[in-house]
Formats: structure tokens, C-alpha cells, sequence
């Protein structure tokens, strides 16, 4: 057992998926005093956690047995399935128990996941709440969470979801956080995309990155999340924050959910990142956007077309 909140075992979390976002939220839970269980198919990805208090759970059925609060931050829709309904983890919620699924795996898979719990665990309540953030926010405990469920998970949840997140939206019935995480994620995916073009359109045309980024600065065109990744793309850090691979499902999602929308910018996205993806950058951040536009670039070293300083 973990050494952090072992004293309030009536919020015990269960994390399962300590990837990039699972292990910062997992993180931030025992930072708060929540007794916490972890669990990931890579035994690696939990050893700092444990390291932190963390138990470690040997299987995902194990590590739900006596949570009230199950977390999943896993990639799709198929790993979900995988994981919950045929790893046996349904059946070994505890009566009473939340899992709040918040990884983003689009508005169907959710109202399937959500009607397939409810035939087979009545007594668990079901809440929908992808996050928006990258991995700094997520480590730092500044996530935007969409939720979406029963009024009576809203008290249950709160002290798990004020560990992990700035602020929380409740959107009604299961469901409609994934609708609202779907239009987020293509309003940023536009964003950085834009950020990526006007940089190479700077380095067309002889024009330095760092003072393109002076002009917007605090001006009505300085939103947050572009500038940092205008950052990242002047310096050549694609690191993974957010990997690309994962923000092009999540446009896909947006696209497929949404077939009778005219989104010809978001097709055409896709198109870009899914080459940008196929060439070798799907694990790199998001912003390895750029990279699909100057495919000659070095790499990871700050070397960037002439005119871009």
C-alpha cells in the first residue's frame, strides 16, 4: 500500500493507463492525499509512481476492487474494450463505484461503452470526461475536464477531479463531454496547424520566427497553446506533449462523428498530418506539424530553413 492518503481509504483512485497523462494525473492525486492504485500494461511506466506511494497493481481487476474512483486514460476505443470488458475489470468494480473515463475515444465508443456498462454493472455510475491539456498542464494539475454523467458523481468525483484539473464543466448526460472534447481538439488542431504554416511561410519569405513571435506577443493573436508550440517548432523540441498520432485520431474522430459537417480544413488536416504521421513523426509532439511542411529539417537540433532564426 502506498504511503500517500492511506487514510482516507473512501477515496481510493484507481489509475489505469500511466502514459503521459495517466502518470502526471496519478501523480497529482497522491500530491493531494488520495490513496492511489496504478496500473499499465508496462511495468515501467509505474516504477515512479510507486517510487511516489503509489500501489501497484499486478492486473487491472486488481487494481479496481477497492477504488471508489476508476480513472482510464487509455488511447482507443479497442484498448478500452481490451482493458474493461474483456480483462474482467467490469466485474470487479466495487458497488458504488465512478469510473471516469478520460481518455478521448469519440462520442459513439462512449455511448456503446456506456450502454454496455450499464447492462452489466447497474450499480456503477458511468461518467464521460476527456481532459484537455498537454502533458504540461496535466503535470501541473491545470487540466480542463469535460464531464459528462449522473449529478450524483459530481460530489464523488470532485476531490479527485480538483487534484488533476483547473477547472471542471459538467455537459449533462454521458456523451456530451466527448462531443464538447471532439470541437476543443479541432479548434486547437487548426491552431497549431496555423502556427506551423506561418512559419514556413516566414521562412519563405526571409522573415525571423523570433520576431514573428514578438508581434503576436500579448496581442489579441496570442493564444496560449500557439504560442508555445511556435516555441517548440523555433527550437526544434518535438518532444512529446501531446504526440501527433494521437491528435490526428482525435481529428479523425471529429470528422467521422460528424459526417454531414463541411469541414473542408479539417479534411485537408488530416490529409497533411496523416503523411506528417506515415513519415515517421506519429510519436513526436503535435508540434512535429512543422516537420510535414519542411520534411528536410534536422531534427530534434534547432536547425531550421533559412530566414527562420
Amino acid at each position: 500500500m502506498g504511503t500517500s492518503g492511506d487514510g482516507d481509504e473512501g477515496t481510493r483512485v484507481a489509475v489505469l493507463g500511466t502514459g503521459i497523462m495517466g502518470s502526471a494525473m496519478a501523480g497529482n492525486l497522491l500530491a493531494a492525499g488520495l490513496a492511489t492504485t496504478v496500473w499499465d500494461r508496462s511495468a515501467a511506466a509505474t516504477a515512479r509512481l510507486a517510487e511516489a506511494g503509489a500501489r501497484v497493481a499486478t492486473s487491472a481487476a486488481e487494481a479496481v476492487r477497492d477504488a471508489r474512483v476508476v480513472i482510464t486514460m487509455l488511447p482507443t476505443p479497442e484498448v478500452v474494450t481490451s482493458v474493461i470488458f474483456d480483462g474482467g475489470v467490469a466485474g470487479a468494480f466495487a458497488a458504488g463505484a465512478v469510473w471516469a473515463q478520460m481518455g478521448t475515444i469519440g462520442v459513439a465508443a462512449t455511448t456503446e461503452t456506456s450502454g454496455r456498462l450499464g447492462e452489466i454493472r447497474p450499480d456503477v455510475m458511468f461518467v464521460d470526461a476527456p481532459v484537455s491539456g498537454s502533458k504540461g498542464p496535466a503535470e501541473k494539475g491545470q487540466l480542463l475536464i469535460l464531464a459528462s454523467g449522473p449529478s450524483a458523481a459530481e460530489a464523488v468525483t470532485g476531490p479527485v477531479f480538483s487534484a488533476i484539473g483547473r477547472k471542471t464543466v459538467w455537459l449533462g448526460e454521458a456523451g456530451g463531454g466527448s462531443r464538447m472534447k471532439l470541437v476543443v481538439n479541432a479548434y486547437m488542431a487548426i491552431l497549431i496547424e496555423g502556427v506551423a504554416e506561418a512559419l514556413e511561410l516566414a521562412a519563405q519569405l526571409g522573415v525571423d520566427s523570433a520576431k514573428l513571435a514578438e508581434a503576436i506577443e500579448d496581442g489579441p493573436l496570442d493564444a496560449p497553446i500557439a504560442d508555445a508550440k511556435l516555441h517548440k517548432m523555433e527550437h526544434g523540441d518535438y518532444a512529446p506533449e501531446f504526440p501527433l498520432q494521437w491528435a490526428l485520431k482525435d481529428v479523425d474522430l471529429a470528422i467521422s462523428e460528424a459526417p454531414g459537417a463541411a469541414l473542408p480544413v479539417l479534411a485537408a488536416l488530416s490529409r497533411q498530418w496523416r503523411a506528417t504521421v506515415d513519415a515517421g513523426h506519429g510519436r513526436e509532439d503535435v508540434s512535429a506539424a512543422r516537420l510535414g511542411l519542411d520534411p528536410g529539417a534536422d531534427r530534434g537540433t534547432g536547425a531550421r530553413p533559412p530566414g527562420v532564426s
